[in-house]
């Protein structure tokens, strides 16, 4: 009989490619998080991707989100959900710096910045001509983004369970309360209960004879969710990438064309002139498999049977190739035995992304029907539908919708995201290193800084420092009964003489322009949209080991500080009370 182990855990992800890491990453600093994956986490299908990461940076050309936001939706013939993408292609910048800040090797231009490329569907000035949005490395984005947010994981002390496969949800009463996994390595069970469920587990290619996706793209977190009773929505979508190896379905990247690849038919032509005069080879991906399949079912295709067509790359300088195209010209001559540099490769469409999946609201919540969410489960990356795809996604959107709209939302803890349901207050505090706590008391000690201070910035700005107080009944707790007719009776004295307190608790909240409703939001990451800048915050909760009272620090990295006001926010669930014996020492 196998063994049945028992965790507990604040956040369980099922799955670490790009959205489970990068959720891993945002909970991981506020709440004990674990991350359950059926392979090594650098083995997950996100390093497959390779064409890039799409973002409007305008570094090379002249571009903004709106015309990204317009691309999208037209890609997705228009059955997007427009605030999602609106919501992607805004954040989508920000995502593109922090990854770089993580260590991302991106290409870089002469200047320095980071490179861009054209890929297929997304154009400026509403479709006006094809623009360079396609933030890349060479031609294998997702390995670098995989390595980048393993490495993080890692430094960060993110808890995995490599090799572990998911069974089952724990549902409690209708809400998410855990998962049941098998280790493949012993055959025991493991039960981990949780707060809140993240599922990250990718698409279900697989189900297509020729397809793109690692065999591992079974379509795990969709059963699972669908066993439990749960919808699943747009599943008749399933996009087909036009640039398989034929025969085998291995991808080569669109960004072959967008560095100048010519698809052509067995006749030598240029057939996408004929279907997408505009644009040509970059047209969304749908409108270019469709047209390559019009053309060998036309009998116009290439080949002794005539069953695929050409991409053709001999025109372009073998220097361009090797630097930005280096991996899919080894699979050519690995798999078909094509020479890259003097003869066009073979290509047919292949299966590549599903767009449906678990039903999704902006904020990654799961969703039970169109207007009630189950509480305690999110979904991210392929496996979810926002949709912000539609019927069919703009290349370079994998990456985007991984690290940005979907993974960093569904990773901020319930307790720190505005409008939640659900409020987490961390099972195990995560406690600093001794050298860090003498950092910290030796910065307090000569600012003077005392546990009632009370450090602030302005509303949807982040804070540099932000300190939660003990609560209005631990407060009482800590005055004696004797003493507290004295301090009312001192706090209406100077009330009456029209004063400002300065030793009493409550004043320094009294004082505050913000209701403290608002401070429970007080970790969230944050944009200045007004003033045109933007300020990430990346919280690291300690404990205090003074006055035994759990505070919550956040550092900010801010790109104007000319534009920062204060006032106070309060992080509240995210503290643990001080003993009675504490307590009483820090009276005396």
């Amino acid at each position: 009989m196998p063994t049945v182990h028992q965790h507990k855990y604040d956040v369980v992800i099922v799955g670490a490619g790009g959205a489970g890491m990068r959720a891993a990453l945002e909970s991981s600093s506020r709440v004990r998080t674990a991350v359950l994956t059926k392979l090594y986490p650098t083995r997950s299908h996100t390093g497959a991707a390779q064409g890039g990461m799409c973002a409007a940076l305008a570094n090379v050309e002249e571009d903004n989100w709106e015309w990204h936001t317009f691309d999208t939706i037209k890609g997705g013939d228009y059955l997007v959900d427009q605030d999602a993408a609106e919501i992607m292609c805004k954040e989508a910048i920000d995502a593109v710096i922090d990854l770089e800040k993580m260590g991302l090797p991106f290409n870089r231009t002469p200047e320095g910045k980071i490179d861009q490329r054209r890929f297929g569907g997304h154009t400026r000035n509403h479709g006006e001509a094809a623009v360079r949005r396609s933030c890349f490395a060479a031609d294998r984005t997702g390995h670098m983004i995989l390595q980048t947010l393993y490495q993080n994981c890692v430094k960060q002390g993110v808890e995995f369970f490599n090799e572990f496969y998911v069974l089952d949800l724990i549902m409690t009463n209708g809400h998410a309360s855990g998962a049941v996994a098998y280790e493949l390595a012993s055959g025991d069970i493991h039960v981990f209960q949780a707060k809140a469920v993240v599922l990250a587990t990718g698409g279900f290619g697989k189900v297509f004879k020729t397809t793109s996706n690692a065999h591992t793209l079974t379509g795990d977190g969709m059963g699972i969710v669908w066993r439990r009773g749960l919808p699943l929505e747009d599943m008749e979508f399933f996009q087909f990438h036009p640039t398989g190896l034929a025969g085998l379905g291995i991808l080569l990247s669109e960004a072959a064309r967008g560095e100048g690849g010519i698809l052509r038919n067995g006749d030598g032509e240029r057939f996408m002139e004929r279907y997408a005069p505009t644009i040509k080879d970059l047209a969304p991906r749908d409108i270019v498999a469709r047209s390559m399949a019009n053309e060998v079912r036309e009998g116009r295709g290439a080949g002794p049977e005539k069953d695929y067509v050409l991409l053709d790359l001999t025109h372009l300088p073998r220097e361009q190739i090797d630097a930005k195209l280096p991996d899919i010209t080894e699979f050519a001559r690995t798999y078909l035995g094509v020479e890259p540099y003097t003869e066009p490769v073979p290509v047919y469409p292949t299966a590549h992304y599903a767009m449906g999946g678990v039903p999704t609201n902006i904020k990654a919540e799961v969703l039970r029907n169109n207007t009630d969410v189950v509480r305690g489960l999110y979904a991210a990356g392929e496996v979810a539908c926002v949709s912000v795809h539609g019927s069919n996604r703009l290349g370079t959107t994998r990456c985007s919708t991984s690290t940005c709209s979907a993974g960093a939302r569904a990773s901020r803890p319930p307790s720190t995201r505005r409008g939640s349901r659900i409020l987490i207050s961390p099972i195990t505090p995560r406690r600093p290193s001794s050298a860090w706590s003498r950092h910290c008391s030796s910065r307090r000690a000569a600012s003077g800084w005392h546990p009632s201070a009370r450090l602030c910035k302005k509303r949807w700005t982040a804070t540099r420092r932000c300190i939660a107080p003990t609560s209005r009944s631990s407060r009482r707790r800590k005055t004696s009964r004797r003493s507290r007719p004295a301090t009312r009776a001192s706090q209406s004295a100077t009330r009456a003489s029209g004063s400002t307190p300065t030793s009493s608790k409550r004043s320094n909240w009294a004082s505050c322009s913000t209701s403290p409703r608002c401070w429970s939001s007080a970790l969230a990451p944050a944009t200045n949209r007004e003033a045109g800048t933007s300020a990430r915050t990346t919280p690291t909760a300690t404990t205090s080991t003074s006055c035994g009272t759990r505070w919550l620090t956040a550092r900010t990295t801010a790109r104007s500080a000319s534009t920062t006001s204060r006032s106070c926010r309060r992080a509240t669930n995210q503290w643990s009370g001080s003993t009675d014996d504490e307590r009483s020492r820090e009276e005396q």
